[in-house]
């Protein structure tokens, strides 16, 4: 299967990229980047694409693709409405819109994110919300949206995100601890990986996975 993956420089797009490439399944990777990822495997094509407004260029990348892993983000903080928008709802719905046109029988995963609520009191949980309501009325059944709480970043996976690689330096260490006391709240981006390319291939029985679902995706392979 043809794997289309955005954010793949990201924590969890890495952890997404690592799951793609080793599964069975997939015949081909296209990662839509703005920057290369300084690696080759079989079964990677790197799409370097300066403007995320603007897929006109790229069309190709969007066909023949069976299944869309949607998990490119960036933090709310120090950002107004308006902009957050245009960086989360406008984008990602840009992007659901070519794949429609063009892969119109394919999957489409979506990282949301844990709190996700069109009628939240936060900012980033509305137009994340509405952008989950967005998706599902363009792929009626074949979306799903991932909402995970803590994401632990492993296997030399960082933050791009000064602030979160301080607190991730924090937690690392009692990571273990927490996931034993806790283990259906946390997950890591390995884990999130394998869940979003799991039902990337087959589907799941719910269209929105919280970090219990996420685990349990991931455990099926």
């Amino acid at each position: 299967m043809n794997i289309l993956l955005f954010g793949a420089t990201g924590m969890v797009g890495q952890g997404a990229l690592r799951a793609a490439l080793a599964d069975p399944a997939t015949t081909e990777v296209r990662a839509v980047v703005r920057r290369s990822l300084g690696m080759a495997h079989p079964k990677l094509r790197e799409v370097i694409h300066a403007d995320f407004a603007d897929w006109s260029a790229i069309v190709p990348t969007f066909t023949g693709v069976d299944a869309c892993i949607f998990a490119l983000g960036t933090s709310s903080l120090g950002m107004d409405e308006a902009a957050y928008r245009r960086t989360t709802f406008d984008l990602t719905l840009g992007v659901a819109r070519m794949l429609l046109q063009h892969s119109p029988g394919a999957r489409f995963c979506f990282v949301s994110g844990q709190g996700t609520n069109t009628h939240g009191s936060q900012m980033w949980a509305r137009v994340k919300g509405e952008t989950e309501d967005a998706l599902t009325t363009l792929f009626p059944g074949k979306v799903f949206h991932f909402r995970p709480g803590y994401i632990q970043p492993i296997d030399g996976v960082t933050s791009n995100t000064g602030w979160v690689r301080a607190a991730y330096a924090v937690l690392g260490p009692v990571y273990p601890l927490l996931k034993r006391a806790f283990p259906k709240s946390l997950t890591d981006n390995g884990e999130l990986g394998r869940a979003l390319m799991r039902v990337a291939r087959t589907g799941f029985t719910a269209t929105i996975l919280e970090n219990q679902q996420i685990i349990e995706a991931a455990s099926l392979g």
